[in-house]
């Protein structure tokens, strides 16, 4: 059976499935476990990603050092590739992770420097955990960075190449740095055991879970055969729906105002976010001054299920407040609306323990 869906279904499955409607989830793991991966961005232009959208979603029970105790101390989180995932979707990772990598470039630069990536895993099973900066570059063929991201030194490159291999993980973070140590001091014990096909099938089901609706064939959320067939009325393509998300349509606890950081895992399927939601949205983090109409680091602003506003603001940390430059309205938003995103924002303030300024 294909389920049609109304475009209005269709965002309020998603606004659902990512935790933004009136129910807030009681804790950052509930929040992990839900979303399957927490996006970490230390741009803190507010706060930074992993934060603000802990806190987007959980509001004033959330506090930073939650976070950093669910993956150091308690381990029933994990890093993994610039994310925060829950320990439940790491053995159906970790198939992927023994055939990794696919491209021959990065096969032929690993096979090449195997003794280098031996070295890194001695250095870490005698002293581990350490940062990249503690151990020694012995590559034996350096690979030139295009992109500028990595410099001279090896060693960051083939620790988080030995992280897509399952070899070594990310501990925790000293700063903005990471401690690398081995799996077999980080990863739970005894972790159950999936073929390929059945790890593929489960982690497209948690993705799905995740997404409440998506296309069938999305590069951005892909979910395989997960689900149920649907379709979308006014929006091209096929979908797959989440039978759970969809039984639980009718039992509806509302909207609320939601402030979502730029890199929040809602915002990352941009195509979906045009075709449902019918909003468009660029960062201009990346654009020339003179080029940008938002501002830099503009927050898009969910009202129930609707994209309604920009939120143009920056934590002045010389003067301790957050400065609210605008409000950039792209939709009618009605008076009593408007009172609901300002007090939003003060709550934001108040979260980050200053006054805001500019909020007119």
């Amino acid at each position: 059976m294909t389920h049609t869906l109304s475009r209005g279904d269709a965002r309020r499955l998603i606004v659902r499935a990512q935790l933004l409607d009136a129910n807030r989830p009681g804790d950052v793991v509930e929040v992990a476990e839900q979303l399957t991966e927490i996006k970490i961005d230390p741009t803190a232009v507010i706060a930074p990603a992993q934060h603000a959208t802990a806190w987007a979603r959980i509001g004033w029970g959330y506090e930073p050092g939650q976070l950093v105790k669910a993956v150091e101390d308690d381990r029933v989180l994990f890093e993994y590739d610039g994310t925060i995932r829950p320990v439940s979707v790491l053995p159906l990772m970790i198939p992927r992770m023994r055939r990794w990598p696919q491209y021959a470039r990065v096969r032929e630069w690993m096979d090449v420097n195997a003794r280098f990536a031996d070295d890194v895993l001695a250095r870490l099973r005698a002293d581990g955990p350490l940062p990249a900066s503690e151990i020694q570059d012995t590559a034996q063929v350096a690979r030139q960075s295009e992109s500028g991201w990595y410099g001279p030194n090896q060693v960051p490159r083939m620790l988080e190449c030995l992280e897509r291999q399952g070899r070594v993980a990310v501990v925790g973070r000293a700063g903005r740095l990471r401690r690398w140590d081995v799996v077999e001091r980080v990863w739970p014990p005894d972790l159950p055991e999936y073929s390929n096909a059945e790890a593929a099938r489960l982690l497209d089901e948690r993705r799905l879970q995740a997404a409440g609706i998506a296309r069938q064939r999305s590069p951005w959320t892909p979910v395989g055969e997960a689900g149920e067939p649907a379709v979308i009325e006014g929006v091209k393509g096929r979908w797959r729906v989440d039978p759970q998300a969809l039984a639980g349509l009718d039992d509806d606890p509302g909207g609320r105002v939601a402030v979502l950081n730029p890199y929040d895992r809602v915002l990352f399927d941009r195509p979906r976010l045009r075709d449902v939601f019918e909003f468009d949205y660029v960062l201009e983090q990346f654009k020339p001054k003179t080029q940008r109409v938002y501002g830099q680091f503009a927050h898009p602003i969910l009202v129930g299920d609707r994209f309604v506003a920009l939120l143009d603001a920056a934590l002045d940390r010389k003067h301790e407040t957050l400065h609210v430059t605008a409000i950039h309205e792209l939709a009618v938003i009605e008076p009593e609306e408007m009172e609901m995103i300002r007090a939003e924002i003060a709550d934001l303030g108040e979260w980050l323990g200053v006054p805001v300024t500019g909020l007119v």
